[in-house]
């Protein structure tokens, strides 16, 4: 009777094991889709193509290059033609408020009201040009051009910060792809435990609780693997959300999965940080704030304007005050038209001058924002790199204690089958090897990103990717 129980207890805990880890009992899985293998390699195409916000400041950097060409614009000439008809009394009539490019045409006023309405017409055409601003228009041109490259290196910056979260994630996927496979590892030796206990119980050599505690550790190792599964799925939406892939997390494979077993070359790390996108961008800032005061230092100087114009007028009043109405949509009189204008914005010192102060601590106090940015990245480069020979330490390790504690774990198996150690003793070297394997794998990872971190502070992920096979 007794023998029955453990057995009922033994199938109820397999059928437990099948419905949690399904796939690993044998079962068929939803692989019928076709399966879709990501590099990391991939990540990084993905993520510049697949984020819509990245594509929103794309499009907003293109749209601030325009503005250098708006700028350049302003040397060419600008020509405004309009025409006009319309009827109006013909009591002074050029008093009146009226829309558009001309006043209303009237001829000569009469002594007495008059309630009658004259036709008028009249063609014009205003030639504008400013060839000479004196640097103003330089100075414009300047500053649009350092707003384009700002806009730029913020989407340059975004990229880079979404590519490095992408592979922080890929790396996540990894390391927690190898702790399921030690964690399923586990899930077998407490099974390959609790069939010896109830073989050895039923043998008179163990006693029942035995059986009892390898049922419950079983529990408790698939819960945790099944909140280590948990953390998988999370992390692959993230990484589907990052590059807009629309595949569920079962519908991927991750074929970069040599780093949890296999160690990078120290790669060569003579590069500064000045290439990083955020001191880049900084810069950029550093430039626009400098274009910034050029442009309220040329603000008070002169502006040369060319200006030539042509215009004829039709009016149903003669000259001599008799009316003829056909006259008014007839153009009779023209008049041409040409000249210069040096303007000079004499009581605008105190202003420009303000702004001037105004621009000069803005730059100050990017270029000590830019100095910031330096230091901060100087001493992200010192840490990335002591971090990277810290972990080859620690990595070179890992694997020794990984196999002693693998052969001891056997050692103590083999001692239980013989009844030299008891439960406590085995499931201590259980949880070891469980342990270290996860500990060997966290070793590698950790190099691994020790070595995204070099890359990231000196601005270039190559650092990284040229390691992958």
């Amino acid at each position: 009777m007794k023998d029955n129980s453990f057995m009922h207890i033994h199938r109820s805990i397999a059928v437990f094991l099948c419905f949690a880890l399904g796939a690993s009992c044998g079962w068929p899985d939803r692989a019928t889709a076709q399966k879709k293998a990501l590099s990391i390699h991939d990540v990084l195409a993905l993520v510049q193509s697949g984020q819509p916000q990245l594509q929103a400041y794309r499009e907003q950097s293109t749209a601030t290059g325009y503005n250098v060409s708006l700028a350049k614009n302003t040397l060419v000439p600008d020509l405004t033609i309009g025409y006009q008809a319309g009827y109006a009394t013909d009591n002074n009539i050029t008093g009146m408020s009226y829309p558009g490019l001309l006043l209303p045409l009237s001829g000569p006023v009469f002594a007495s009201s008059s309630n009658s309405f004259i036709p008028g017409t009249a063609l014009a055409g205003l030639l504008q040009w400013t060839p000479l601003t004196f640097g103003q228009r330089a100075a414009a041109v300047e500053k649009a051009t350092a707003q384009f490259k700002l806009a730029g290196s913020h989407y340059d910056n975004a990229l880079f910060q979404q590519r490095y979260a992408g592979i922080l994630v890929y790396l996540d996927i990894i390391y927690l792809q190898k702790l399921l496979a030690s964690q399923q590892a586990n899930i077998d030796r407490t099974q390959i435990g609790l069939q010896q206990s109830l073989v050895l119980t039923r043998q008179g050599l163990r006693p029942g609780l035995d059986s009892v505690q390898f049922q419950s550790l079983l529990a408790q190792a698939i819960m945790e693997r099944l909140g280590t599964q948990r953390l998988y799925q999370a992390q692959v939406l993230e990484l589907c959300r990052l590059t807009g892939l629309p595949n569920s997390p079962g519908d991927l494979v991750f074929s970069d999965t040599l780093m949890a077993v296999q160690l990078p070359l120290l790669p060569d790390t003579s590069g500064t940080y000045t290439q990083h996108p955020a001191y880049q961008q900084q810069q950029a800032q550093v430039a626009f704030s400098a274009a910034n005061l050029k442009q309220a230092e040329s603000a008070w100087r002169p502006k040369l304007d060319l200006w030539a114009n042509a215009y004829s007028r039709g009016s149903g009043i003669a000259a001599d005050g008799s009316i003829d109405k056909a006259d008014g949509w007839s153009l009779t009189r023209s008049n041409l038209g040409a000249g210069i204008q040096l303007s000079f914005p004499i009581l605008q010192f105190a202003k420009v001058n303000l702004q001037k102060k105004q621009y000069r601590s803005l730059l100050q106090a990017d270029q000590a924002q830019l100095s910031q940015v330096s230091l901060n990245l100087q001493k992200q480069v010192e840490t990335a790199e002591s971090n990277y020979r810290q972990n080859l330490l620690i990595a070179a390790e890992a694997p020794i204690q990984s196999r002693a504690a693998r052969l001891s774990y056997e050692g103590l198996r083999l001692s239980y089958q013989s009844g030299l150690v008891d439960f406590t003793r085995l499931t201590q070297g259980q949880f070891q090897l469980l342990n270290a394997e996860m500990m060997e794998a966290s070793a590698y990872l950790q190099v691994w990103r020790s070595l995204l971190d070099i890359g990231v502070s000196k601005g270039d992920l190559n650092l990284f990717t040229n390691q992958l096979k």
